[in-house]
């Protein structure tokens, strides 16, 4: 059972997000839901896309679900669901057990406990030390709060080694295209180096500037298919690349003056049609005039003009605005929380006490393990990593 999305607009955005386009049912014979699957967790583009863009039934084709209910032999119906409470996901059938959901967790789950347990544990040991006088809670206390960044860190740690394991074992042999973009574009040395397109035999995966991936399937309906080179009308200039699927849905957009447009761009042309094995076919785009005196690029009013612009060089503040562990993925207030919390004892790395110093031992490596890696990750993107190449 495919049920859509809220009628508000505004509230299926900002509060329920996993719903934008709606969730699909499976059911047993008896009618309770077993298995529920936000279609937003299944579509490769819901990042890059609207949700005024796509319609939701759309999205059963473009995630392949629908494909995967007709093998299953299960038929689809569409049923507005009643909500009632908060309402995000469905409620619990008569069994009183909640369906499960087929979503990608980005954390581990010990992650947010050890988080959870870091900040409540500095709030009860510090009241009961300062509370009850008891001097060997301090330590406890910055013991606890240094556990956040701590947790932080193996997880950072352990998503990089598991990267670097995966991209030897998944693509080793994958067909690799990288930008070639046209000389004087400035392009950064983190899209140099982090944007790509490999061409796997059942998937397509596409890496943005700032290391997110997307895959797309190569397979059935909703497969990566054709190859559509968007010109401009008249002088039939290249202005970008979309990747379509079987129904000639646009999954993809690469501006063509980033990706193909450099000193070995038709040869880097020629490599993506070969990889794909597709069709390639050129296209003219209407209104691909800048506008606003020519603040706005050709694609902004294209639907995936998001797709665009994470797949170019992005400004040094925004590449690393999205590429920040604090803004991007935990919160940007723990930077400044954190270190915070911690000065209440940083004090007593200078006391007489043993466990004054330390209480003051274990706020000096939280500061640092909170502010370390960001500092240092700041000055690499201001003075390298960011920096546009006017010449290349």
């Amino acid at each position: 059972m495919f049920v859509p999305p809220p009628t508000d607009v505004w509230e299926t955005v900002t509060k329920r997000p996993a719903e934008r386009w709606g969730v699909l049912l499976f059911q047993n014979e008896d009618g309770h839901d077993v298995l529920c699957i936000p279609l937003a967790e299944w579509l490769p583009e819901a990042e890059v896309v609207g949700i005024l863009d796509l319609k939701p039934a759309e999205c059963l084709d473009r995630t392949g679900l629908r494909e995967l209910a007709a093998a299953l032999v299960v038929p689809v119906e569409e049923k507005p669901r009643s909500r009632t409470g908060k309402g995000a996901m469905p409620e619990p059938g008569s069994s009183g057990q909640a369906p499960d959901r087929a979503v990608h967790r980005e954390l581990p789950r010990w992650h947010g406990w050890i988080r959870g347990f870091g900040f409540f544990g500095w709030l009860v040991a510090l009241v009961v030390a300062f509370a009850g006088d008891a001097d060997w809670c301090l330590p406890v206390a910055a013991g606890a709060l240094f556990a956040v960044p701590a947790a932080d860190s193996v997880v950072r740690v352990g998503g990089w080694w598991r990267n670097r394991r995966d991209a030897g074992r998944y693509f080793a042999e994958a067909a690799l295209i990288t930008p070639e973009p046209a000389t004087g574009e400035g392009a950064t040395p983190r899209f140099r180096r982090t944007a790509s397109v490999r061409v796997l035999p059942g998937d397509v995966v596409l890496t943005d500037t700032v290391g997110r991936e997307r895959w797309l399937g190569r397979d059935g309906a909703h497969g990566v298919a054709q190859l559509v080179r968007l010109v401009s009308p008249g002088d039939r200039q290249p202005l970008g690349v979309e990747f379509r699927d079987r129904s000639g849905q646009a999954r993809a957009l690469l501006p063509w003056r980033h990706w193909f447009a450099g000193p070995q761009g038709r040869s880097r042309w020629e490599e993506a049609v070969s990889a794909l094995s597709v069709s390639a076919v050129d296209e003219e785009v209407r209104n691909s005039r800048q506008t606003t005196g020519a603040t706005k690029p050709w694609w902004h009013s294209h639907p995936l003009a998001a797709d665009a612009r994470a797949m170019s060089p992005l400004p040094a503040k925004d590449a690393r605005a999205e590429s920040n562990w604090h803004s991007s993925v935990i919160g940007g207030n723990e930077l400044l929380l954190v270190p915070f919390f911690s000065l209440v004892l940083l004090a007593g790395l200078f006391g007489d006490s043993l466990t004054a110093r330390l209480a003051g031992l274990f706020s000096a490596l939280t500061i640092v393990a909170e502010w370390g890696p960001a500092a240092a990750k700041s000055l690499f993107s201001r003075f390298h990593y960011d920096k546009p190449n006017e010449h290349a």
